[in-house]
């Protein structure tokens, strides 16, 4: 397989999750998001994946794009350790909060739209993310074990800890989410979120890295 990342995004830093979680080898083909205008919008990349956002990943035959779409295929291929509870009312609700955050939280602070945002950038960012965590704390006061569904890392989580990493980049107060936190501090012991952590991929630059 041949992953095709950015070290900060988060949409790869799910996918980096998911393939450490299954033991899944592969190569990485940084895409610099900043440099040269954006390496994202060069025709070949454009080719690859016509969003023209990372991740994309070569895998048995196939270019997926879309994180989501690609921990499903993982899930799907790779079962084993499952990140899709076998309840129909946890695997829902474990879906529940990953569209929370991946629809309804990363989207409006990724960087296309903080491009348009000018200076009111930041600002724009800490509220975006604060109205979700908002919802999003109260959603895991039902759901959360040790982690955001029950005791067993799941995609919900896959999602949830890049998005933190957002949060204290952008300087949001994690003050009123303490389930979040919680969650959070336990899932970045786990070896597989801390092999995929942003400070340790080989694009980091070196005044980032663990």
């Amino acid at each position: 397989p041949i992953l095709y990342s950015y070290f900060r995004s988060s949409c790869s830093w799910r996918v980096r999750i998911a393939l450490a979680l299954k033991g899944i080898s592969y190569d990485v083909v940084p895409v610099n998001l900043l440099k040269d205008g954006g390496q994202q919008f060069s025709a070949e990349f454009k080719a690859m994946n016509p969003m023209q956002q990372v991740p994309a990943l070569k895998i048995d035959g196939i270019t997926l794009s879309q994180s989501l779409a690609i921990i499903h295929y993982l899930e799907d291929t790779r079962p084993n350790p499952r990140i899709l509870p076998q309840d129909p009312k946890k695997r829902a609700q474990v879906r529940m909060i990953a569209d929370h955050i991946v629809s309804g939280i990363q989207p409006l602070q990724n960087l296309s739209v903080l491009k348009q945002m000018g200076e009111k950038k930041t600002e724009w960012a800490q509220n975006c993310i604060a109205s979700g965590f908002q919802a999003l704390e109260q959603i895991l006061q039902h759901t959360a074990g040790q982690y955001c569904v029950g005791d067993e890392v799941s995609m919900a989580d896959l999602c949830l800890v890049p998005q933190v990493f957002n949060a204290e980049r952008f300087k949001v107060d994690m003050g009123p989410y303490p389930i979040i936190t919680r969650i959070n501090k336990a899932l970045l012991e786990l070896e597989a979120f801390r092999v995929s952590h942003p400070s340790r991929q080989p694009d980091t630059p070196a005044e980032l890295r663990a």
